[in-house]
């Protein structure tokens, strides 16, 4: 049984979506700490390098998760429904994140 995931203070959700990204981040959180072990230990710096590496595509491949979600369930509500300046606040959220992204 999927663990309850606590998204905001008010709504849990139990999807599997949920579930899925916070072990890809405990995953990552451990990664780290390898990384950190490495350091401390005077590891190769490439083989650092290219551990830091695989955790920002991991990272990389959270946050697509979390913006498939977004588009998914937020956006998509705030589109459907009545309010045009919430329409407008999830599309500048959106262009924001974009804009983000093309300067990384």
């Amino acid at each position: 049984m999927a663990d309850i995931i606590a998204i905001d203070p008010i709504v849990k959700q139990t999807d599997e979506a949920t579930v899925n990204i916070v072990n890809r981040l405990k995953s990552v959180e451990g990664h780290v700490r390898g990384i950190e072990r490495m350091v401390e230990n005077g590891d190769y710096c490439i083989d650092i390098v290219n551990q830091v590496l695989a955790v920002q595509r991991a990272l990389q491949k959270i946050n697509g998760m979390l913006l498939d979600r977004h588009l998914h369930m937020c956006v998509t509500t705030a589109i459907r429904g009545n309010n045009p300046d919430e329409r407008e606040r999830v599309i500048d959220e959106i262009m924001s994140i974009i804009d983000t992204i093309a300067k990384l």
